[in-house]
C-alpha cells in the first residue's frame, strides 16, 4: 500500500503539467510494463481527477473574491445594487402616489 501510495504521488506530481492524453500514454506504458495494476492506474486517475477538480473550485473562488473586492475598491454598481434602487424607486414612486 505504501508503495503504491508513492507511485501515485510521484506519478502525480511528474504528471501535473501533462495533458490527459500524455499522462493516459504514461500510465499506459506503465502498466505495459508491469509497474502498474490496472486497479493502481484507475485509482491514479480518479484521484488526478479530484484534485483537479478541487484545484479548479479554488482558484475559481479566489477569482471571485478577487474580483468582488476590486468591483468595491472601483465603487462599480452591481445587479444587486440595482436592484435595491429599483425597489427603493418603487417604493418611493408608490408613497407619492398615495399622497396624491
Amino acid at each position: 500500500m505504501r508503495d503504491t501510495f508513492k507511485k501515485g504521488m510521484t506519478l502525480g506530481l511528474g504528471l501535473a503539467a501533462l495533458s490527459k492524453e500524455q499522462a493516459e500514454k504514461v500510465i499506459d506504458e506503465l502498466m505495459t510494463k508491469g509497474e502498474l495494476s490496472r486497479e493502481e492506474s484507475d485509482g491514479i486517475f480518479q484521484e488526478w481527477e479530484r484534485k483537479g477538480e478541487e484545484s479548479r473550485n479554488a482558484i475559481d473562488e479566489i477569482i471571485k473574491d478577487k474580483i468582488n473586492k476590486l468591483l468595491e475598491e472601483l465603487e462599480v454598481v452591481t445587479k444587486r445594487d440595482l436592484r435595491a434602487l429599483e425597489q427603493r424607486m418603487t417604493q418611493l414612486e408608490n408613497q407619492l402616489k398615495e399622497k396624491e
